[in-house]
């Protein structure tokens, strides 16, 4: 299996291009321990970022992360994030801390303001500011931000230390390579890929079919190798069974061709203007 290759944060800082996601966990008892044991295996083989938010499952996939990372938090990079209408100053404080607890560490490496609400941005970068000089938090960014967003951001006391942008991001769902994706990469500013697979709706595709045929792979890792080849962006899929994640780790070993390329673009081709953010 291959090296998980890395991408640079704004300070220079390596963190790996392949984590394992957790949107959905913690949503029944029932599955709880297959959840842990799939993150647990993904660590195991060699994952190093996780990603979680205080909203998934109301809170419990953050445990469910405590729990497959109790022993090994060092050298783990991990990533959660505030909802909008906990983004105030003191509100953002208080609720990293009960992130904190649900995830049973000192430090959350990267916090994300999950989408953006009423509070005036400002109120947020100066929790976040307080939080990182508390050292609990190293770095924090945003998700779900279009690219005016980002400039209005950026244009802020502080704002420039954004350390990443978290969105919708698949073969399907390109419309960010118009604008928003170029406008991070010119400020070294790397893109998270939620949802890489479009929650398994990619899967059927006839142009994923064709590729995965030629390479005696699935149409999940195609879809899959496609994001990783994308400069600056990092993925984070999510599984639930030990299969599919070895399954998504095999990603990583898969070279696209130009040919397979050309085909996904004929059946997802790239976009042709500005078009709004795409959320899920």
């Amino acid at each position: 299996m291959a090296t998980i290759p890395t991408t640079l944060l704004p300070s220079g800082e390596p963190v790996p291009v392949f984590g394992l996601g957790t949107w959905m966990m913690g949503e029944s008892e029932k599955r709880r321990r297959d959840e842990v044991d799939a993150l647990k295996l993904g660590l195991d083989l060699g994952a190093a970022l996780i990603d979680t938010a205080e909203m998934y499952g109301d809170g419990e996939a953050e445990t469910i992360v405590g729990d497959a990372i109790a022993g090994r938090r060092n050298g783990l990079f991990l990533v959660s994030k505030v909802l909008p209408e906990n983004a105030s100053r003191k509100d953002t404080v208080a609720a990293c801390e009960r992130s904190l607890k649900r995830l049973r560490t000192d430090r959350i490496d990267l916090y994300l303001l999950h989408w953006r609400g009423s509070t005036p941005l400002q109120h947020t970068l100066e929790a976040f500011v307080q939080l990182q000089r508390e050292g609990k938090i190293r770095y924090w960014g945003v998700s779900n931000f279009d690219t005016d967003d980002m400039e209005e951001l950026l244009a802020l006391p502080g704002g420039d230390q954004c350390a990443t942008n978290q969105v919708l991001y698949n073969l399907k769902r390109r419309r960010i390579e118009y604008d928003l994706v170029p406008f991070c990469r010119a400020r070294g500013i790397p893109v998270m890929a939620y949802s890489p697979i479009e929650q398994g709706r990619l899967l059927a595709a006839a142009a994923l079919k064709e590729v995965a045929s030629r390479h005696d792979a699935t149409t999940a890792q195609v879809a899959l190798a496609w994001l990783l080849r994308q400069f600056g962006t990092i993925v984070i899929p999510k599984a639930t069974n030990p299969e599919h994640v070895r399954d998504n780790f095999k990603a990583l070993d898969l070279k696209l061709a130009e040919h397979d390329l050309s085909v996904l673009d004929r059946a997802f081709p790239p976009p042709d203007r500005k078009y709004a953010l795409e959320m899920l």
